[in-house]
């Protein structure tokens, strides 16, 4: 849904963008990669406001932080 703006299941092209955060105390749509709030990647939201169907990315810049913090190599 991010890259083509439409939804997979029902073809809707009514999709809601929803930027990741990150508040108190773990709370938003992130992932922790530190020991603080600011250091969590934001997870991005992609909602069909037709049938309900959502994806969630990361932002590429992100992927390595990702990598570095839960690589088990």
């Amino acid at each position: 849904m991010k890259n083509s703006g439409t939804c997979l299941k029902c073809h809707c092209s009514a999709i809601l963008e929803i930027d990741g955060h990150a508040g108190a105390y773990g709370s938003g749509n992130n992932i922790p990669v530190g020991m603080t709030i600011f250091s969590s990647v934001k997870v991005l939201r992609y909602v069909c406001t037709n049938c309900g169907y959502s994806e969630e990315w990361i932002s590429t810049s992100d992927l390595s932080k990702l990598a570095k913090r839960y690589s088990s190599v």
